[in-house]
């Protein structure tokens, strides 16, 4: 199983989902640090991902490959993250067979009605819970 951690801007984000992933899931898991930059990438490697790509084209070759995609919701809003998200990269999240699990993380002038505004560490657990019960995973 592959779990594809997509982050952009200082990696940040990626970079506590791919720890937090690391410490609850069992170690037979891969996971793949895809970096819309290195900078970001460098962050989620140094969080104990398996692999890390980055760019467009690491991340819609990459995209085909996971079984489960985490990453903010700006990944499928082209243009976000200060124009590091682009149309193909939205588009290859978008269309991956994965199952894709959004952190409500909205980016400026973007607003989801209905969605609870949990912290970061909040969401990062509830992630987990997903993925352990969708996957069996114990």
């Amino acid at each position: 199983m592959i779990i594809a951690v997509i982050d952009g801007m200082g990696g940040g984000i990626g970079a506590q989902v791919v720890n937090a992933l690391r410490e609850e899931l069992p170690t037979y898991i891969e996971i793949y640090a895809l970096g819309t930059n290195s900078i970001a990438t460098s962050a989620m490697m140094k969080a104990h991902a398996n692999k890390g790509a980055t760019g467009e084209n690491a991340i819609v070759v990459s995209s085909k490959k996971a079984s489960i995609i985490v990453a903010p919701i700006s990944v499928v809003m082209p243009n976000t993250m200060m124009g590091e998200v682009t149309s193909k990269i939205s588009e290859a999240v978008s269309d991956s067979e994965a199952f894709k699990i959004l952190l409500p993380i909205m980016p400026e002038n973007f607003e989801v009605v209905g969605v609870e505004g949990k912290p970061l560490s909040l969401l990062i657990k509830d992630t987990i819970k997903i993925i352990k019960k969708e996957f069996n995973i114990k």
